[in-house]
């Protein structure tokens, strides 16, 4: 009878003289012989998450045509098609707290409080949270145990604001406290398995795992056939990601961003860093770094330029100078959907136990508002992804009718991922229910 390996067994090296290691995903020999927990009997966690984009929809192209299971995609939302079961889109819901255009939503459905003013600029306002945002009050509850309380990672560039961290940042912890998200692949990925960020260019020269190789040879010989495989997958798909990177540096050549994918020809390659910040974030859960995370693909008022379905100037400002039906920015939302779609599959597509990731998650999807033309806040578009390890239903349309408050929204993502909060918000944002028909 083999020995169970403790869920916290991680391969460790020296690699360029700095300590590097390498944590492992849930192997057989780390479970319970269900599948379906650990060894010592404790459950697989289940994990919290949040995917944002800036500006909006287009609600009459976002909304789905039917309610209920087995829920139609409407057209924004064909990209997840594949992906229907895992996701219940919430709709007919609006924001509740102050109104101001982007503020006012950002703070709304990320805290459930109106914005906090720091003051006045040019036409407008800047602001902050008033409180922290859904993802660190669920890090304040399951995020103590793993090595990262929380993951922030960033897709497309950040483009400067003078309107607040409210535009700038998407997790905060209070008032003008955040935690920026990671911009960079090679950062993050130094961030995950140790060493400095003056070890980019090492890992290009020597591989995180020709450092642990001895550790690995050896805990080959404690593991069973199928977690065999399961390592050599493992071990594969960081020897890809590692390869990405090093094409992504080159030559070992100093340079002011190494692996930060930069701009070809002034263009963003969106496509591969959100790619590659998949793998990563997944990999980041598979080996339990962390149960938290934010990906926050654009930030509010999304100054984000998606020349990949033609456009030629910012989505927030083409959502002002597009004559209807705005067929860029309607593109526009449907390749954030597709992005959102690779990242979704990814989960889904790395198994744990008898599942999958995506079994075990609850991510709350949204925005800051619902229509970047119009600014408003009704008919907010938000969508959960994931089972939350059974606690959430999965596959269902709901659709209030009396636009309720999209805080209900927020408390059954929370709910979704076992944290044990009764409400959520504060004001017109406060709420202590739940949405009934998307948990089980």
């Amino acid at each position: 009878m083999r020995r169970p390996l403790s869920r916290r067994t991680v391969l460790r090296g020296l690699l360029a003289g700095s300590a590097v290691s390498l944590p492992l995903p849930a192997l057989e020999a780390m479970l319970g012989t269900n599948g379906d927990a650990l060894a010592s009997g404790s459950p697989l966690p289940t994990r919290f998450g949040l995917w944002f984009w800036g500006n909006g929809v287009k609600p009459t192209q976002w909304i789905p045509p039917t309610t209920g299971d087995g829920w139609v995609t409407s057209e924004e939302l064909s990209p997840l098609a594949d992906l229907t079961p895992y996701i219940s889109p919430v709709t007919g819901c609006e924001i509740k707290t102050a109104t101001h255009p982007h503020h006012s939503g950002m703070t709304g459905v990320l805290t459930g409080m109106p914005y906090y003013q720091l003051g006045t600029v040019r036409d407008t306002i800047v602001t902050t949270f008033a409180g922290p945002s859904v993802d660190q009050i669920a890090a304040s509850h399951i995020g103590k145990e793993t090595a990262f309380r929380s993951l922030e990672a960033g897709i497309t560039w950040f483009r400067g604001t003078d309107e607040g961290s409210t535009f700038q940042h998407l997790s905060h912890n209070g008032p003008n406290n955040w935690n920026a998200s990671e911009y960079d692949a090679s950062v993050f990925f130094d961030r995950l398995f140790g060493g400095g960020q003056d070890l980019r260019r090492d890992v290009a020269r020597a591989s995180v795992l020709d450092a642990v190789r001895g550790q690995a040879s050896a805990l080959r010989s404690r593991l069973g056939a199928a977690d065999q495989i399961r390592l050599e997958q493992y071990l594969d798909s960081v020897r890809q990601l590692e390869g990405r990177l090093e094409a992504d540096i080159g030559a070992c050549t100093p340079m002011d961003r190494p692996g930060s994918y930069p701009d070809v020809y002034g263009l963003e390659q969106i496509e591969e860093k959100n790619a590659i910040f998949s793998q990563m974030l997944a990999l980041a859960l598979a080996c339990d770094l962390t149960r938290v995370f934010s990906v926050q693909f654009s930030t509010a008022g999304s100054g984000v330029i998606v020349w990949q379905v033609g456009a030629t100037d910012s989505w927030h400002q083409t959502s002002h100078d597009e004559a209807d039906p705005q067929p860029t920015v309607h593109a526009a939302v449907q390749f954030t959907m597709a992005q959102l779609g690779v990242f979704l599959r990814t989960l889904r597509d790395t198994p744990e136990g008898d599942g999958n990731l995506l079994d075990r998650c609850s991510i709350l999807c949204t925005s800051e508002l619902c229509d970047g033309l119009l600014h408003s806040n009704t008919e907010f578009p938000i969508m959960i992804a994931g089972r939350g390890d059974g606690r959430l239903r999965g596959g269902h349309h709901y659709r209030s009718g009396s636009y309720r408050n999209t805080s209900d929204a927020v408390l059954t993502s929370l709910w979704g991922a076992g944290v044990p909060v009764a409400s959520f918000g504060s004001e017109g944002g406060y709420t202590t229910s739940v949405i009934s028909e998307l948990l089980t």
